[in-house]
């Protein structure tokens, strides 16, 4: 049982976000707030979303990208968060499973996702 003004309220934040149809093996772009001191920026992240996770407000995602000198980069993201300024689906992945985890293991040619047909 939960209640009716927290069920509103979390219902009044998911209409007010717009979010993309996206799932593990799409390729995203994110925009990220950034506040440092005084000042605040957009940081763009892109990289492979990995896993979605949860329901309502506190549904989740995993993006994994290959940083400097290869190290693999993964950051967990509410998808309703105000930190977020917006998602963008570079590209849709062709996939079987909803958690991508052996990517982890890949590494250069190996960790490609064939892109879906339309």
């Amino acid at each position: 049982m939960r209640n009716k003004y927290i069920e509103q309220f979390e219902q009044s934040q998911i209409n007010a976000k717009e979010v993309p149809d996206f799932r593990a093996g799409d390729t995203l772009k994110l925009a990220i707030h950034i506040k440092e001191g005084d000042k605040s920026r957009i940081q763009n992240f892109e990289g492979i979303c990995i896993a979605r996770r949860g329901s309502g407000v506190g549904e989740t995602f995993m993006v994994r990208k290959i940083g400097a000198n290869g190290v693999g980069v993964e950051r967990i993201f509410p998808i309703y968060s105000d930190s977020l300024e917006s998602i963008t689906v570079v590209r849709k992945g062709k996939v079987r499973r909803a958690r991508l985890f052996y990517i982890r293991k890949l590494r250069g040619k190996a960790a490609r996702i064939r892109e879906l047909k339309k």
